[in-house]
C-alpha cells in the first residue's frame, strides 16, 4: 500500500464528521444505482435497434471479461480490504474477500467505455446513455471508497481492468464482423460471370 493511496482513503472515506446525507447518497449508488442500470440497459435491449442491441451484446462482453479479469486478479493478488486491517470506517456490510481490484468500479467502466467504444467516430457522437454510464462509473468508484470497502488503488486497478475488457470485447466484435463478410457474399462471389454479360 502506498501513502498516497492511504492519504487518498481517509479524504475519501466517510467518517462520524461525514453529513448522514453522504453516506445515504454513497449507498444508494453502491447498492441500488446498479440495479438501476440494468434495469436501463433491459429496457434499451427490449425497445432498441438491432444495431443498439448489437452494442449492448458488445457491452455485456466487456463486462464479462470484466469479471473473469478481476477474479484472475484478485486470486493472484489477495490484497485485504481497508476493514480487514482496521483501517478507516466501512459503512455497509461485506464479505471479507480480496478487494484488489474493485469488481463494481470494473463493471462500471467496462459498460461505460465500451458503449463509447461503440460510436468512437469523429461523426457519430455518444449517446445520452453512454455520458450517463460514464457519471454513474465515476460515481460508483467514489462510493465504494467513501464507504470503505475499496482503498482508491482498487477502484483505479478496477477501472483500468474495466477498460482493457472493454478495448478486448470489441476487438473480439470487429474481428467477428471482419470474418462474416467472406462468408456472407461466398455465394455471390463464387458466381463466374464474364465482364459483359448481362441478365436477359
Amino acid at each position: 500500500m502506498f501513502p498516497l493511496d492511504l492519504t487518498l482513503f481517509y479524504a475519501v472515506n466517510a467518517d462520524a464528521a461525514t453529513s448522514p446525507a453522504v453516506v445515504t447518497v454513497a449507498r444508494w449508488v453502491s447498492l441500488q444505482l446498479p440495479i438501476a442500470m440494468g434495469g436501463v440497459l433491459a429496457g434499451g435491449w427490449l425497445a432498441g435497434t438491432a444495431a443498439q442491441r448489437r452494442e449492448l451484446a458488445v457491452a455485456l462482453a466487456a463486462m464479462a471479461l470484466a469479471w473473469v479479469g478481476v477474479q484472475l486478479l484478485r486470486h493472484g493478488v489477495p490484497a485485504p480490504r481497508p476493514a480487514q486491517l482496521g483501517i478507516g470506517v466501512q459503512w455497509i456490510d461485506h464479505a471479507a474477500r480480496a478487494g484488489f481490484p474493485s469488481m463494481h468500479a470494473a463493471g462500471a467502466f467496462a459498460l461505460a467505455a465500451a458503449l463509447t467504444m461503440g460510436r468512437s467516430t469523429p461523426t457519430r457522437r455518444p449517446p445520452l446513455l453512454a455520458w450517463t454510464t460514464w457519471a454513474v462509473a465515476i460515481a460508483m468508484a467514489w462510493s465504494r471508497v467513501c464507504l470503505g470497502v475499496h482503498f482508491p488503488s482498487d477502484v483505479v486497478a478496477g477501472a483500468i481492468t474495466g477498460l482493457l475488457s472493454a478495448w478486448g470485447a470489441h476487438a473480439m466484435a470487429q474481428r467477428a464482423q471482419r470474418l462474416s463478410w467472406p462468408r456472407r457474399f461466398s455465394a455471390y462471389w463464387s458466381r463466374r460471370v464474364l465482364p459483359w454479360a448481362r441478365h436477359r
